[in-house]
Protein backbone atom coordinates (compact mmCIF):
# COMPACT_ATOMS: atom_id res chain seq x y z
CA UNK A 1 0.00 0.00 0.00
CA UNK A 2 1.62 3.45 -1.19
CA UNK A 3 2.53 6.41 1.53
CA UNK A 4 -0.61 8.72 1.94
CA UNK A 5 0.15 11.94 0.25
CA UNK A 6 -1.12 15.49 1.10
CA UNK A 7 -3.41 15.76 -1.93
CA UNK A 8 -4.95 12.59 -0.20
CA UNK A 9 -5.15 14.37 3.19
CA UNK A 10 -6.56 17.30 1.86
CA UNK A 11 -9.32 16.00 -0.26
CA UNK A 12 -10.46 14.55 2.91
CA UNK A 13 -11.32 18.13 3.51
CA UNK A 14 -13.67 17.89 0.62
CA UNK A 15 -14.80 14.05 1.33
CA UNK A 16 -15.44 14.60 4.79
CA UNK A 17 -13.60 11.26 5.51
CA UNK A 18 -11.64 12.30 9.16
CA UNK A 19 -7.92 12.09 8.93
CA UNK A 20 -6.44 9.92 12.30
CA UNK A 21 -3.14 11.59 14.00
CA UNK A 22 -1.49 10.10 16.35
CA UNK A 23 2.05 10.97 17.98
CA UNK A 24 4.92 8.16 18.12
CA UNK A 25 8.44 8.42 19.79
CA UNK A 26 9.59 4.72 18.96
CA UNK A 27 9.66 2.06 15.76
CA UNK A 28 7.69 -0.19 18.07
CA UNK A 29 4.73 2.36 18.36
CA UNK A 30 5.32 3.30 14.85
CA UNK A 31 4.86 -0.53 14.16
CA UNK A 32 1.28 -0.37 16.20
CA UNK A 33 0.03 2.63 13.98
CA UNK A 34 0.76 1.17 10.96
CA UNK A 35 -1.03 -2.24 11.81
CA UNK A 36 -3.93 0.02 13.48
CA UNK A 37 -4.37 1.96 9.72
CA UNK A 38 -3.20 5.61 10.88
CA UNK A 39 -3.03 8.29 8.30
CA UNK A 40 -0.84 10.67 10.33
CA UNK A 41 2.06 10.24 12.47
CA UNK A 42 3.36 12.86 14.48
CA UNK A 43 6.65 12.88 16.65
CA UNK A 44 6.10 15.14 18.82
CA UNK A 45 8.03 17.61 21.05
CA UNK A 46 5.69 15.97 23.80
CA UNK A 47 7.95 13.63 23.59
CA UNK A 48 10.19 15.71 25.35
CA UNK A 49 8.17 14.40 28.44
CA UNK A 50 6.71 11.67 27.52
CA UNK A 51 9.88 9.93 26.72
CA UNK A 52 13.07 11.85 27.57
CA UNK A 53 12.00 13.32 31.11
CA UNK A 54 12.01 17.20 30.25
CA UNK A 55 9.70 18.97 32.30
CA UNK A 56 8.74 21.18 29.10
CA UNK A 57 8.65 20.64 25.85
CA UNK A 58 11.07 23.99 25.24
CA UNK A 59 14.05 21.95 26.52
CA UNK A 60 13.77 19.13 23.58
CA UNK A 61 16.99 19.14 20.97
CA UNK A 62 17.08 19.00 17.36
CA UNK A 63 19.40 15.93 18.06
CA UNK A 64 17.44 13.85 20.77
CA UNK A 65 14.04 14.62 18.44
CA UNK A 66 15.76 13.11 15.15
CA UNK A 67 16.71 10.13 16.98
CA UNK A 68 12.93 9.69 18.10
CA UNK A 69 11.94 10.74 14.43
CA UNK A 70 14.58 8.15 12.74
CA UNK A 71 13.03 5.28 15.16
CA UNK A 72 9.43 6.59 13.96
CA UNK A 73 10.70 6.65 10.39
CA UNK A 74 11.99 3.22 10.04
CA UNK A 75 8.89 1.96 11.66
CA UNK A 76 6.61 3.61 9.16
CA UNK A 77 5.45 2.55 5.45
CA UNK A 78 2.04 4.07 4.90
CA UNK A 79 1.39 6.69 7.22
CA UNK A 80 2.00 9.93 6.74
CA UNK A 81 5.32 11.02 9.17
CA UNK A 82 5.10 14.84 10.17
CA UNK A 83 8.25 16.18 12.70
CA UNK A 84 8.09 18.87 15.16
CA UNK A 85 11.10 21.11 15.13
CA UNK A 86 12.32 22.05 18.59
CA UNK A 87 12.20 25.41 20.23
CA UNK A 88 14.62 27.67 19.14
CA UNK A 89 16.10 26.20 15.84
CA UNK A 90 13.65 28.24 13.77
CA UNK A 91 13.39 31.53 15.65
CA UNK A 92 16.88 33.04 14.61
CA UNK A 93 16.05 33.60 10.68
CA UNK A 94 14.57 31.79 7.61
CA UNK A 95 18.09 30.44 6.93
CA UNK A 96 18.16 28.63 10.49
CA UNK A 97 14.30 27.10 9.84
CA UNK A 98 15.29 26.06 6.77
CA UNK A 99 18.63 24.32 7.48
CA UNK A 100 16.34 22.10 10.72
CA UNK A 101 13.74 21.38 8.43
CA UNK A 102 16.53 19.97 5.84
CA UNK A 103 17.77 17.81 8.84
CA UNK A 104 14.73 16.10 9.45
CA UNK A 105 14.16 15.24 5.71
CA UNK A 106 17.52 14.15 5.44
CA UNK A 107 18.32 12.70 8.58
CA UNK A 108 14.90 11.34 9.48
CA UNK A 109 12.84 10.91 6.06
CA UNK A 110 10.42 13.10 7.35
CA UNK A 111 7.33 13.62 5.07
CA UNK A 112 6.78 17.29 6.65
CA UNK A 113 7.41 19.30 9.71
CA UNK A 114 5.31 21.37 12.17
CA UNK A 115 5.64 24.29 13.26
CA UNK A 116 3.81 26.21 15.99
CA UNK A 117 2.43 30.02 15.86
CA UNK A 118 1.45 32.86 13.27
CA UNK A 119 3.26 35.84 13.95
CA UNK A 120 4.39 37.49 11.08
CA UNK A 121 8.17 36.05 11.84
CA UNK A 122 6.66 32.29 11.77
CA UNK A 123 4.63 33.01 8.86
CA UNK A 124 8.28 33.74 7.19
CA UNK A 125 9.64 30.57 8.36
CA UNK A 126 7.03 28.43 6.85
CA UNK A 127 6.85 30.61 3.49
CA UNK A 128 10.65 29.65 3.44
CA UNK A 129 10.80 26.37 4.25
CA UNK A 130 7.92 25.72 1.90
CA UNK A 131 10.06 27.55 -0.46
CA UNK A 132 12.77 24.54 0.18
CA UNK A 133 10.20 22.38 -1.06
CA UNK A 134 9.79 20.70 2.62
CA UNK A 135 5.94 20.62 3.24
CA UNK A 136 4.51 22.46 6.83
CA UNK A 137 1.92 21.88 8.93
CA UNK A 138 1.11 25.05 11.45
CA UNK A 139 -0.06 25.19 14.64
CA UNK A 140 -2.05 27.47 16.34
CA UNK A 141 -4.16 28.36 19.86
CA UNK A 142 -2.83 26.65 22.30
CA UNK A 143 1.57 26.37 21.36
CA UNK A 144 3.24 24.60 24.21
CA UNK A 145 6.44 26.03 22.99
CA UNK A 146 5.67 29.35 23.72
CA UNK A 147 3.07 28.46 26.37
CA UNK A 148 4.34 31.12 29.13
CA UNK A 149 3.69 34.18 26.82
CA UNK A 150 0.26 32.76 26.49
CA UNK A 151 -0.58 32.67 30.16
CA UNK A 152 0.69 28.97 30.50
CA UNK A 153 -0.91 25.49 29.17
CA UNK A 154 -4.47 26.93 29.29
CA UNK A 155 -7.06 27.09 26.23
CA UNK A 156 -7.34 29.60 23.64
CA UNK A 157 -9.64 31.69 21.62
CA UNK A 158 -12.02 32.23 24.36
CA UNK A 159 -12.12 35.58 24.18
CA UNK A 160 -12.81 37.72 21.59
CA UNK A 161 -9.45 39.19 21.04
CA UNK A 162 -8.16 35.66 21.46
CA UNK A 163 -10.54 34.06 18.86
CA UNK A 164 -9.23 36.97 16.72
CA UNK A 165 -5.98 36.19 16.84
CA UNK A 166 -6.29 32.42 16.62
CA UNK A 167 -8.33 33.01 13.17
CA UNK A 168 -5.77 35.43 11.69
CA UNK A 169 -2.99 33.24 12.50
CA UNK A 170 -4.33 29.90 11.02
CA UNK A 171 -5.27 32.18 7.65
CA UNK A 172 -1.77 33.50 7.94
CA UNK A 173 -0.48 30.11 8.32
CA UNK A 174 -2.89 29.00 5.44
CA UNK A 175 -1.36 31.68 3.35
CA UNK A 176 2.11 31.07 4.20
CA UNK A 177 2.23 27.81 2.34
CA UNK A 178 0.94 25.28 5.16
CA UNK A 179 -1.27 22.46 3.94
CA UNK A 180 -3.52 22.01 7.05
CA UNK A 181 -3.20 22.95 10.75
CA UNK A 182 -3.47 21.46 13.73
CA UNK A 183 -5.34 23.54 16.41
CA UNK A 184 -5.10 22.84 20.09
CA UNK A 185 -7.55 23.51 23.09
CA UNK A 186 -9.84 25.99 20.99
CA UNK A 187 -13.35 26.54 21.44
CA UNK A 188 -15.52 24.11 19.55
CA UNK A 189 -17.57 26.96 17.80
CA UNK A 190 -13.99 28.75 17.20
CA UNK A 191 -12.83 25.90 15.39
CA UNK A 192 -16.64 25.76 13.04
CA UNK A 193 -15.39 29.26 12.11
CA UNK A 194 -11.89 28.11 11.12
CA UNK A 195 -13.19 25.20 9.01
CA UNK A 196 -15.52 27.33 7.02
CA UNK A 197 -12.80 30.00 6.19
CA UNK A 198 -10.28 27.66 5.89
CA UNK A 199 -9.31 25.21 2.69
CA UNK A 200 -7.12 23.76 4.17
CA UNK A 201 -7.79 20.88 6.73
CA UNK A 202 -8.34 21.46 10.25
CA UNK A 203 -7.03 18.80 12.71
CA UNK A 204 -8.17 19.15 16.31
CA UNK A 205 -6.65 18.15 19.73
CA UNK A 206 -8.81 19.82 22.40
CA UNK A 207 -10.72 21.78 19.58
CA UNK A 208 -13.65 19.95 18.82
CA UNK A 209 -15.38 18.40 15.93
CA UNK A 210 -12.77 18.94 13.04
CA UNK A 211 -11.09 17.08 9.70
CA UNK A 212 -9.18 15.04 11.48
CA UNK A 213 -8.18 14.12 15.65
CA UNK A 214 -4.63 14.05 17.37
CA UNK A 215 -4.03 12.44 20.38
CA UNK A 216 -0.73 11.48 22.31
CA UNK A 217 -0.07 7.95 22.16
CA UNK A 218 0.51 7.92 25.48
CA UNK A 219 -2.38 9.69 27.20
CA UNK A 220 -4.84 7.86 24.57
CA UNK A 221 -3.23 4.11 25.52
CA UNK A 222 -3.49 5.52 29.24
CA UNK A 223 0.30 5.57 29.90
CA UNK A 224 0.12 9.17 31.31
CA UNK A 225 0.14 9.33 35.07
CA UNK A 226 -1.17 11.69 36.99
CA UNK A 227 -3.55 14.17 35.59
CA UNK A 228 -3.96 15.07 31.85
CA UNK A 229 -5.41 17.86 30.04
CA UNK A 230 -9.33 18.27 29.53
CA UNK A 231 -9.65 16.75 26.20
CA UNK A 232 -7.40 13.66 26.51
CA UNK A 233 -9.22 10.27 26.73
CA UNK A 234 -7.80 7.29 27.12
CA UNK A 235 -8.64 4.15 24.90
CA UNK A 236 -6.39 1.63 26.97
CA UNK A 237 -5.07 0.73 30.48
CA UNK A 238 -1.57 0.30 29.24
CA UNK A 239 0.22 1.92 32.13
CA UNK A 240 -1.63 -0.13 34.77
CA UNK A 241 -1.14 -3.47 33.11
CA UNK A 242 2.28 -2.70 32.77
CA UNK A 243 2.79 -1.82 36.18
CA UNK A 244 0.91 -4.96 37.27
CA UNK A 245 3.42 -7.13 34.78
CA UNK A 246 6.38 -5.92 36.20
CA UNK A 247 5.02 -5.96 39.39
CA UNK A 248 3.98 -9.77 38.82
CA UNK A 249 7.59 -10.42 37.46
CA UNK A 250 9.60 -8.77 40.07
CA UNK A 251 7.77 -11.13 42.50
CA UNK A 252 8.45 -14.26 41.07
CA UNK A 253 12.15 -13.37 40.51
CA UNK A 254 12.27 -12.62 43.97
CA UNK A 255 9.97 -15.69 45.28
CA UNK A 256 12.19 -18.36 43.14
CA UNK A 257 9.28 -19.23 40.74
CA UNK A 258 10.89 -17.69 37.85
CA UNK A 259 12.35 -18.58 36.14
CA UNK A 260 11.14 -21.95 35.98
CA UNK A 261 12.49 -25.05 33.96
CA UNK A 262 10.54 -24.38 31.07
CA UNK A 263 12.62 -21.41 30.60
CA UNK A 264 15.79 -22.93 30.88
CA UNK A 265 18.45 -24.86 28.53
CA UNK A 266 19.82 -28.14 29.42
CA UNK A 267 23.89 -28.82 29.20
CA UNK A 268 24.87 -31.15 27.08
CA UNK A 269 26.80 -34.05 27.27
CA UNK A 270 30.50 -33.10 28.92
CA UNK A 271 29.77 -29.51 29.31
CA UNK A 272 29.11 -29.17 33.21
CA UNK A 273 32.74 -30.74 33.21
CA UNK A 274 34.14 -28.79 30.99
CA UNK A 275 33.27 -25.52 32.77
CA UNK A 276 34.74 -26.89 36.20
CA UNK A 277 37.85 -27.90 34.49
CA UNK A 278 38.57 -24.64 33.08
CA UNK A 279 37.54 -23.08 36.57
CA UNK A 280 39.89 -24.73 38.14
CA UNK A 281 42.52 -24.20 35.30
CA UNK A 282 41.84 -20.53 35.49
CA UNK A 283 41.85 -20.17 39.43
CA UNK A 284 44.78 -22.06 39.79
CA UNK A 285 46.85 -20.33 37.24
Amino acid sequence: MPKISIPQLQERKRTGEPIVMVTAYDYATARAIERAGVDMVLVGDSGAQVHLGHPTTAEVTTEELLVLAAAVSRGTDTAFLVCDVAFGTTEESDAQAVATAVRFVKEARADAVKLEGGNAAKLSRIRAIVAAGIPVVGHVGLTPQTATALGGLRAQGRTGASAARVVEEALGVQEAGAFCVVVEAVPTEVTAVLREVLDIPVIGIGAGPAEGQVLVVDDLLGITEGRTAKFVRAFGSIGDDTVAAISAYAADVRSGAFPGAEHQYAAGEGAVAAARAAATRVLGA
